[in-house]
């Protein structure tokens, strides 16, 4: 192994990206501490089932306008359940497009750009104008069986209206030469009391056997045989109930049981946008086993659940065809990496009972109306009459004037049909001087489930492949054809089109179109129900992407870094993050609480964010007014909401700072080739202080080259290392490209492919794929050796990652101890290099990070209020720079490097962060005033402040909206140096005066406001203007009868019983003074 220092020299100075000029330094902290309107903070604004008129749309966008929001997503909705009193205004009813100009018209007047969501409903793209044949469809078939050499005439009737006619086929029938185990040849039994038990061998998969009552021990079914029997395949047709158990098949043999399969029966959503085929059964391939008794085994039954129909078949199956095909998708919201992989099948030692592809006939032109009319060739034929359906899913959620179908993601043809449709009628009737500010036609995220057939699909994939797909037809069905390991490869390919043509005929139709218009497409590039795309590449075709995140709980925790990886890997400067979306609890979420998560995706790469969700406000008549079960309430009739402009002045400078320049990461997880993908893998695991993306393979074959030793892209972005994923599949044409990568001068790390997942140019694909990796991995065994150079480069097989780094030298951008609550991004730009650190701890910590930037002065940039200063404690090491810093609970900062260091002052903490002393407490007694209209008091006076939640009088106690305190203090003489009036405590939000003068807000730890040039000597006036939540008034209201209660919100879950929020300025607040 060679010595790492050269390579250490070598990383720090090439991980600043050829950027052009550099950044201008006047104009970088001009842009930070007063962010230009460019900046966007986004919102989604929801339409909710018509609750909607003009003075409300022109009152929300002043509102907006007020806050910092400049960009606005208009998303018609339709929730059921919602009951209002408002008189709702059906989706394009003459109303409704009056509403929408004057829409449109005042966001013109005002500023503020439009995006509009293509359908109504936020998934995905469809409606009442999209007619069958354009929509969503799947290839179903007619089957009947014939006895050949003769003219047969045979009726294969369409099995709905909506049918359209692909081709019909015949080949030499298998299922003639098969057994399976029936009522007539077997026996069912089970020691648990079941009834029925032969109906599950009996043919009719109406028949059910049902579980009466939860089981914890395995529920065992047993199978006796009269003769021994052959077993290939499995199928498991569920009762048309949800059922999801772990499951295992095993075969008795010398009195005892072996284990033959073990599997998940897991048909427990029958939602269409996870599979076109609710209860599709359960396909299982086993090595050919023969016997007399064999065993299905059940774990976590329920009752409820039950089984249809049992299939033992001595015909060989396709395993999980159902999920192949994408009749049955990923049935929770976060497919993780490997969800749509598979093990290799056992393969058939009988070829009669495997279709043979050169013995499929086309006999389409036979088919006269529903009569097929065909001299059939001696022999048993198996004959399929093929067609489209469509898979009838529909937008939503959307009111039932504003459903349909979804449009077909295949084909741009129709794509543009549905944008003519909607998006085209708006820019039709509305004039061009009214909609100028329309820019963005919006597609969030992807919950419309898979499709596997479109028009013109068989020559387009004989195109793609270089092979006829016909002849693989019944593999659809579960059918063998050719082998097990064809079947599959033609399955494979099939996902893979599926794949790049909802990217590019989808996306990228939808983009091309817009185009035209003078519009740019928006996309969340992931999907959460039955995505059939691969994510990166799906992104990757729109003019913007985004992620999205809760502001609790786990979603977001890999759609981010879809997003903003997609992002890095094709150049897109702006990704955005549908933000802080909460559930649960109306009303109760403040900025405060939202800030963990949101710093937490800033890390990942998220620069531009998109709040969720402004619900329009029909009228103010009644408040909080309109919400949903999903928001947080961005709106003018949220308590906090007149104190917006301090959070999002917060978002705008982060958004600029992070939009500046390259991203920086070392790593580069390439996500495999297979489709569905909704998120790569990070293995072997990335240590702490290292940044990463994913990658595809589109980018690296089209767009990867190597640059001083640097993974490179066209736009800038650089990587050291690419990582493969643990997968025996590669095309050789992928694998060619890593090889000239690895050449050139690339470090890669991981396992040798050993060959083709696709049937292209099969079997000779195969062959090169053997043959590059026996060039590459030859002599690496991953034990006794680890690393080998490759022409200018090196490949790396069997170490951690940590070895790997350490291998080539590579120390951490940001070195922090593992234990460390503290997430970074990292940014350079120029001379500037711009790191965001982020505290996700509820308490204050102190760290040492170590920079990976020699020769730089540190400075502190703070979001919150745009201050700059400079840090003058640092330690300069070998590797980088030692920063002290010290973060209160869930703080962040930037730290930049922009200018040449000047000499340290120190290395103690005190240097960055001077100990703040109390100079006075503002212990006098305070005035605090309330709102009448929202039911506030008569003025108070508070002897000392407290949490007003807590207080004997429920009018004060029960109090939400904004509260007014006022007090006095004195100072003999101002002192030299910064000082700040420190609030401590706050529910939840207040901004500060001092003298009349506004000093600023606060709304996050720590609660504190610089006033030093605001305090002067002798007397002093100090004005502070709280704002609570609702949720303390909503669960005052929820004591009293329905009638007497003046607040009215639609989604209220709050009782009288439930935990009131602090409220109200806590305190104790003094003035604090530094020198």
């Amino acid at each position: 192994m060679r010595k790492p220092l050269f390579k250490t020299l070598l990383c720090l100075s090439l991980l600043v990206p050829f950027t052009g000029n550099g950044q201008d330094k006047n104009a970088l902290e001009a842009g930070f501490m007063n962010p230009a309107e460019k900046v966007q903070t986004s919102v989604y604004w929801y339409w909710i089932s018509g609750n909607i008129s003009e003075e409300g749309v022109k009152k929300d966008l002043y509102s907006m306008k007020e806050a910092g929001i400049n960009r606005a997503f208009i998303g018609n909705i339709g929730l059921e359940g919602i009951h209002t009193p408002y008189k709702t205004v059906p989706f394009y009813s003459e109303e409704w497009w009056k509403i929408l100009h004057a829409a449109l018209k005042t966001a013109t007047e005002l500023g503020i750009e439009i995006g509009i969501f293509n359908s109504p409903g936020w998934s995905q793209s469809g409606g009442p104008w999209v007619k069958p044949e354009q929509a969503m469809r799947y290839l179903a078939s007619v089957k009947a069986e014939v006895s050949g050499g003769k003219q047969v005439e045979v009726v294969l009737a369409k099995p709905d209206k909506d049918f359209q006619d692909v081709r019909v086929i015949a080949f030499p029938s298998v299922e003639k030469k098969a057994t399976r185990l029936s009522a007539a040849n077997a026996k069912v039994t089970s020691a648990m009391s079941l009834q029925n038990l032969n109906s599950l061998i009996d043919g009719d998969k109406e028949t059910a056997v049902l579980f009466t009552e939860k089981s914890e021990k395995p529920v065992a079914i047993d199978f006796r045989t009269d003769q021994p029997f052959t077993l290939r395949s499995l199928q498991i047709f569920p009762a048309r109930q949800p059922i999801q158990t772990n499951a295992r098949l095993l075969v008795k043999e010398n009195g005892g049981y072996r284990m033959l399969s073990e599997f998940k029966i897991d048909r427990f959503n029958a939602n269409l946008n996870v599979g076109f085929d609710p209860y599709a059964p359960v396909v299982i391939s086993v090595p050919e086993t023969t016997a007399s008794e064999f065993r299905l085994e059940l774990a976590n039954t329920a009752s409820g659940m039950g089984l249809g129909e049992v299939e033992f078949l001595s015909l060989p199956a396709v395993e999980r065809y159902p999920e192949k095909t994408l009749a049955k998708m990923f049935q929770t919201p976060l497919p993780y990496w490997h969800e749509y992989q598979w093990p290799v099948q056992p393969e058939v030692g009988d070829p009669s009972l495997v279709i043979d592809p050169g013995k499929v006939l086309d006999i389409s032109a036979f088919l006269q109306g529903d009569r097929l009319i065909w001299k059939a060739p001696a022999g048993e034929w198996t004959i399929l009459r093929t067609g489209m359906l469509p898979t009838g899913v529909t937008n939503s959620p959307a009111d039932p004037e504003a459903t349909g179908l979804e449009i077909d993601k295949m084909s741009r043809k129709h794509v543009e049909a549905h944008f003519e449709a909607f998006m085209g009628e708006i820019y039709r009737r509305i004039p061009a001087e009214d909609r100028a500010c329309w820019k963005v036609v919006v597609q969030d995220s992807y919950e419309t489930g898979g499709q596997n057939f479109t028009d013109d699909f068989l020559s387009e994939f004989q195109a793609r492949y270089g092979y006829d797909p016909l002849p693989f037809l019944p593999a659809y069905e579960g059918y063998v054809v050719g082998s097990e390991d064809r079947s599959d490869r033609f399955l494979w390919d099939l996902r893979r089109l599926i794949a790049d043509k909802v990217a590019y005929d989808y996306v990228g139709g939808l983009r091309e179109v817009c185009h035209k218009y003078g519009l740019t497409t928006w996309l969340e590039n992931y999907g959460h129900w039955g995505f059939p795309g691969e994510f990166l590449q799906y992104g990757g075709q729109s003019d913007e992407i985004g992620g999205e995140f809760w502001s609790f709980g786990d979603l977001g925790n890999i759609e981010n870094r879809a997003a903003s990886s997609c992002g890095h890997i094709y150049g897109k400067q702006k990704i955005s993050a549908e933000s802080f979306t909460s559930g649960g609890t109306p009303f109760s979420c403040y900025p405060a609480m939202m800030k963990q998560r949101g710093d937490r995706f800033f890390t990942e790469g998220i620069n531009n964010t998109l709040l969720h969700v402004y619900i329009s406000q029909p009228s103010e008549e009644r408040e909080p007014g309109m919400n949903a079960w999903f928001s947080s309430e961005f709106n003018r009739l949220n308590t906090w909401y007149p104190q917006m402009d301090l959070f999002t002045s917060y978002l705008k400078r982060v958004n600029y700072m992070l939009q500046q320049g390259l991203n920086i990461a070392d790593v580069a997880y390439f996500i495999g080739e297979d489709a569905p993908k909704m998120t790569g893998i990070v293995d072997p695991e990335l240590l702490k202080g290292y940044q990463f993306d994913y990658i595809n393979a589109e980018v690296i074959e089209r767009d990867l080259f190597v640059k001083d030793g640097l993974l490179t892209l066209p736009h800038g972005t650089q990587y050291r290392i690419l990582v493969l994923p643990k997968l025996e599949t590669m095309r050789p044409e992928l694998l060619a490209k890593i090889k000239k990568l690895i050449e050139d001068g690339a470090v890669v790390l991981g396992p040798a492919p050993k060959r083709s997942p696709s049937g292209e140019s099969f079997p000779t694909a195969d062959r090169q794929v053997e043959k590059l990796a026996g060039e590459l991995w030859s002599g690496l065994d991953g034990r006794s050796v680890k690393a080998v150079k490759r022409g200018k480069g090196e490949l790396l097989f069997g170490m951690t990652m940590e070895e790997a780094l350490k291998y080539i030298g590579c120390v951490p951008d940001c070195g922090l101890p593992a234990d460390a609550p503290v997430l970074y991004g990292h940014r350079s730009a120029g001379d500037a290099d711009i790191y965001f650190i982020s505290n996700q701890k509820d308490e204050m910590i102190e760290i040492r990070p170590e920079f990976r930037i020699r020769s730089r002065q540190p400075e502190l940039w703070d979001a919150t209020t745009g201050r700059i200063r400079t840090l003058p404690a640092y330690e300069e090491t070998a590797a980088g720079t030692v920063v002290p810093l010290k973060l209160y609970p869930y703080e962040s900062a930037f730290v930049v490097f922009r200018r040449p260091a000047t000499k340290a002052e120190g290395t103690g903490l005190q240097l960055n962060y001077p100990v703040l002393q109390t100079l006075v407490r503002l212990d006098a007694p305070w005035k605090v005033s309330f709102e009448e209209k929202r039911r506030g008091p008569a003025s108070q006076t508070f002897a000392r402040l407290e949490d007003i939640s807590k207080n004997e009088n429920p009018d004060i106690r029960y109090y939400s909206g904004t509260i007014w305190y006022e007090t006095e203090f004195k100072l003999k003489k101002k002192p030299e140096g910064e000082l700040y009036l420190n609030l401590n405590d706050v529910g939840v939000m207040a901004k500060v005066k001092i003298n009349g003068q506004y000093a600023g807000g606060v709304w996050t730890a720590p609660y504190r406001v610089n006033v030093t040039d605001l305090v002067r000597k002798g007397k002093n006036k100090v004005e502070i203007e709280v704002v609570t939540t609702w949720m303390n008034r909503l669960i005052g209201d929820s004591g009293l009868p329905e009638s007497e209660r003046k607040t009215w919100t639609p989604c209220n879950s709050w009782k009288p019983t439930d935990m009131l929020q602090k409220s109200g300025l806590v305190g104790p607040v003094c003035i604090e003074c530094v020198n």
